[in-house]
């Protein structure tokens, strides 16, 4: 694929991918990651029907999907899955790191920052905080818990372009599948400039 990040070139033009289809793009570089940790990574390649199905969605949407990313296939074959995964990463954004902020370190917070499964998906927790002045100065998962005051001097200084805010009780949240929302939100990144902090995600036990 060539062109900006995030959009497929169609006749010398950018195509701007929609939210909706930028949400499924996450679904299927889920499945297709899957694919290599089940299998020891010998899938070489997946139907349109069958990654289809696992999403959730019908053939004609995904190959709609896809089509942003100017890959459409072999007829007979289907998709080659390492591929499609480099063309979906490039396009979410998630091919390079991200340095992520994690404000709140409870239960919760603490949870998250000990969890390895975000660096597999592109994602590096970089910065803790906490307004707490008993958590202020502890360590958890290798790094020290700054004051939240702190925030946008550390996230500058530290290339943090994702925050994730593991907020207290009594908080209207959504229940979300964290690693895809962090690469929807890689998305959002690689389509602004600068270096500032892109987002939050908003996440409870």
């Amino acid at each position: 694929m060539t062109g900006q990040v995030g959009g497929a070139r169609e006749s010398g033009r950018a195509r701007a991918i929609p939210e909706a289809t930028v949400a499924r793009l996450a679904v299927y570089l889920r499945i297709l990651s899957g694919l290599g940790d089940r299998r020891g990574g010998h899938r070489s390649t997946i139907s349109s029907e069958e990654l289809a199905h696992s999403a959730g969605v019908n053939s004609a949407k995904l190959r709609k999907d896809l089509s942003f990313l100017g890959s459409y296939g072999i007829r007979g074959v289907g998709y080659d899955v390492g591929t499609l995964t480099e063309e979906i990463s490039r396009a979410l954004g998630t091919h390079q790191a991200h340095r992520v902020a994690l404000v709140g370190l409870g239960n919760l917070g603490q949870a998250l920052a000990g969890y390895p499964g975000f660096a597999g998906r592109g994602f590096v927790i970089s910065a803790l905080f906490d307004a707490d002045p008993d958590r202020v100065g502890r360590e958890v998962s290798g790094l020290p818990v700054l004051d939240i005051a702190d925030a946008p001097r550390v996230c500058r200084a530290s290339g943090v372009t994702i925050g994730v805010i593991a907020v207290p009780a009594g908080v209207e949240v959504r229940h979300v599948d964290l690693s895809l929302e962090l690469q929807i939100l890689a998305f959002h990144e690689s389509q602004r400039d600068g270096g500032t902090v892109s987002g939050a995600v908003a996440v409870t036990s």
